[in-house]
C-alpha cells in the first residue's frame, strides 16, 4: 500500500504528461503537491522537513536550469549572429549520396549540436536541414530523431549527468558509500560512455537501414547494408574520441569532443569516396512521394540562408567553449580547485544541515563558458545591440517552462527521497518504491531499467529531467537487489537518452520544424523499435559487466 502511494506523484505526472497531454510546466508542480501532502499526511513528515527538502532540490535544480539556459543563449547568439547558417551551408555539396547525406547531418552535425546545446535542439536543426537537401520531410524527422540518442547522455555539456548527481549526492550519503559524490560521477560517467560507444557505434547503421526500408523505392534494408561500412566507421570516428574524453576527463566533453573530432574525419572520407558505397543512393522522384512523406507547409531549405560568416569565424565560439572546458576543468592546470571554491553558501534551510546548498557560480557551464562566450561574440561578430537582445529574450521565453518543470521536479524527487525524516521511522518513499519494484522483477531488473529511462525521457521529453525523476529509484532498487548501482544507474542515464528518439516534445519539435505536424504517431510508432533494440542491447550489455566487474 506504501508503495502505491509513493508512486502516485509519478504515476500522476505520468498520466498528465502522456495521457492528457499537459506540458511538463504544469504536470510536475501537480507531482509534488501530491508528494507533499502525502509526506505530511501518510509519512507525518514535518512541514519544516516537507519544505526543506523541496526549497534544496529546487535550487539544485537551478543549476541545472543555469546549464541550460546559458546552452540555449549560445544557439539564439549564433542564430542570430549568422554563424549557424554559415555552418549549415558548409555541408551542401559534400556527397550525394542520401545514406552519408544523413549520416553526416544527422549522426555527426546533430552530436555535435547535442554535445554544444542538447535539450531537442540537435533533431529541430537537422531535420530542416536534410529537408534542405533534398530529403522528404518525414524521412528527415524519422532519422534525426533516431540519430540523436547516443550522444545525449553528455549533451549540454554533460547536463544528464549533473541531473542525475543532483538526487544521487543524497543516496550516497545516506548509504554511507565507500565512494564519494565526485568518484560515483565519474564512474557512472565512464560506464555510460562505454555502453553507448559498445552500442552506438551501429547507430549510423541503424538509421540507414531504416531510412530505405521505409523511404526507399524498393523499401528494403538491402541499401542500407550496402553503406554498412561507411556507417560504422562514421559510428567509430565519433564514440572512439568520445568513450576516451569520458574516461579521461569526466562527463562536460564526450559528445562535443567526440563530434569536433569525429566530424572533420567523416567529412573528409565522404568527399574522398574512402568507405562509400559504389553507387549513390537516392529517392524515388519527389512526384512520388506519398503524402505522409511530405511537409504540409512550405519549409526554407538550409541552403537558403545567407551569411557573410567565414567558416573559422562560425566556428570560434565552439573552439572557445571547448578550450575553456579544459582549462576549467583538468585539476593538473590549477584553475578547477579555485573556480569550485567561489560559491555562494546558504545556510542549512529550517536547521536541517543536510539541506545546505552552495551556488558554484563560476564552476557551472552555464555560466563559464557558455553565457561568457555569448557575450564574446556580440563584438566578436559584430552583432547589433538589437541582435543580441532578440537572442536574450528567445532564451528567457524557452526557458521560463523548463524552469518550472526542473525546479518542482527535482523539488519533488528531493522530497521523496528524504521523506525518511519522519517520527513514524518509516522508510523514504524512494526506498519503499525500490522494495516493491526489487520484489517483481528480482534478477530480471536490468532488463527493465533502461525501459524506465526512455519512460521517463518519452513523458518529460529529456534524459535530464528522467534522470532527475528515475535515478536515486534506480539507485535504491540495486541496493535491494545487491546489485551494481553504478551499473544499474547507467542503465538509467543510456535508457534516458535511446528515449529522445520517441519522446513526445523532441517529435513535435521536429515535426513542427520540417512541416509535418501530424505525423508524431507515425514516428514514435517507427522509431519505437530502435528504440527497443538500443535499450536491450544496453541491457545485455550492462549484464555481461555485471558478470566481470565487481562495481560499487
Amino acid at each position: 500500500m506504501l508503495a502505491c502511494l509513493a508512486f502516485l506523484p509519478i504515476l500522476v505526472i505520468i498520466v498528465l504528461m502522456a495521457g492528457m497531454n499537459w506540458p511538463a510546466k504544469k504536470a510536475v508542480p501537480v507531482g509534488w503537491l501530491l508528494a507533499a501532502a502525502i509526506a505530511l499526511v501518510v509519512w507525518k513528515m514535518e512541514p519544516a522537513a516537507v519544505l526543506g527538502a523541496s526549497l534544496y532540490g529546487a535550487l539544485k535544480g537551478f543549476d541545472v536550469l543555469v546549464i541550460i539556459f546559458g546552452a540555449i543563449l549560445l544557439m539564439n547568439t549564433l542564430d542570430e549572429s549568422g554563424a549557424m547558417a554559415t555552418i549549415k551551408n558548409g555541408f551542401m555539396g559534400v556527397t550525394k549520396d542520401r545514406r552519408i547525406q544523413a549520416v553526416i547531418i544527422g549522426w555527426m552535425f546533430g552530436a555535435f549540436i547535442e554535445g554544444a546545446a542538447g535539450f531537442g535542439t540537435p533533431a529541430a536543426l537537422a531535420g530542416p536541414l536534410l529537408v534542405g537537401m533534398g530529403f522528404p520531410p518525414l524521412a528527415a524527422a524519422m532519422v534525426a530523431l533516431i540519430f540523436n540518442s547516443t550522444p545525449v547522455s553528455f549533451g549540454c555539456v554533460g547536463t544528464p549527468i549533473f541531473g542525475a548527481m543532483s538526487t544521487l549526492g543524497a543516496n550516497l550519503t545516506a548509504a554511507a558509500a565507500p565512494v564519494s559524490a565526485e568518484a560515483y560521477k565519474l564512474g557512472l560517467t565512464k560506464y555510460v560512455a562505454l555502453t553507448h560507444a559498445v552500442c552506438g557505434t551501429f547507430i549510423p547503421l541503424l538509421g540507414i537501414c531504416f531510412l530505405t526500408r521505409f523511404f526507399g523505392e524498393g523499401r528494403s534494408i538491402k541499401p542500407g547494408l550496402a553503406a554498412a561500412p561507411f556507417a560504422v566507421f562514421s559510428g567509430l570516428c565519433f564514440t572512439v574520441p568520445y568513450l576516451a574524453t569520458a574516461w579521461l576527463f569526466g562527463p562536460e566533453f564526450p559528445s562535443l569532443v567526440g563530434s569536433l573530432i569525429g566530424l572533420p574525419v567523416v567529412l573528409y572520407a565522404a568527399k574522398s569516396g574512402f568507405l562509400a558505397p559504389k553507387t549513390a543512393w537516392e529517392f524515388v522522384d519527389s512526384s512520388k512521394w506519398e503524402a505522409g512523406w511530405k511537409s504540409a507547409a512550405q519549409t526554407a531549405g538550409a541552403s537558403e540562408e545567407q551569411s557573410k560568416m567565414t567558416m573559422p569565424m562560425a566556428w570560434l565560439p565552439y573552439v572557445l567553449i571547448a578550450l575553456l572546458l579544459v582549462v576549467t576543468r583538468v585539476p593538473s592546470l590549477g584553475i578547477k580547485g579555485w573556480i569550485t571554491q567561489q560559491a555562494i553558501a546558504l545556510p542549512a534551510f529550517f536547521g536541517y544541515e543536510k539541506f545546505k546548498y552552495a551556488f558554484q557560480y563560476l564552476y557551472l557551464p552555464g555560466t563559464v563558458p557558455f553565457i561568457l562566450v555569448s557575450l564574446l561574440m556580440v563584438p566578436i561578430h559584430s552583432m547589433t545591440r538589437a541582435q543580441a537582445a532578440r537572442a536574450w529574450k528567445a532564451t528567457f521565453r524557452k526557458c521560463s517552462g523548463a524552469a518550472m518543470a526542473l525546479l518542482f521536479g527535482v523539488g519533488m524527487t528531493h522530497l521523496m527521497l528524504n521523506s525518511n525524516i519522519n517520527p513514524l521511522k518509516l522508510d523514504s518513499m524512494m526506498v519503499t518504491m525500490a522494495k516493491a519494484a526489487a520484489g517483481m522483477f528480482g534478477a530480471a531488473w536490468p532488463l527493465v531499467s533502461p525501459f524506465v529511462g526512455v519512460l521517463g525521457a518519452f513523458i518529460s521529453g529529456s534524459n535530464t529531467v528522467s534522470n532527475i525523476l528515475f535515478s536515486s529509484f534506480q539507485f535504491d532498487v540495486a541496493s535491494q537487489l545487491g546489485i551494481s548501482h553504478t551499473l544499474i544507474n547507467t542503465l538509467q542515464v543510456v535508457g534516458g537518452a535511446v528515449g529522445n528518439m520517441i519522446c513526445v516534445n523532441n517529435v513535435v519539435a521536429v515535426c513542427a520544424t520540417v512541416g509535418t505536424i501530424g505525423a508524431e504517431g507515425a514516428i514514435i510508432r517507427r522509431n519505437f523499435f530502435p528504440c527497443a533494440i538500443y535499450s536491450l542491447a544496453a541491457a545485455f550489455f550492462v549484464m555481461f559487466l555485471m558478470g566481470i566487474t565487481s562495481l560499487y
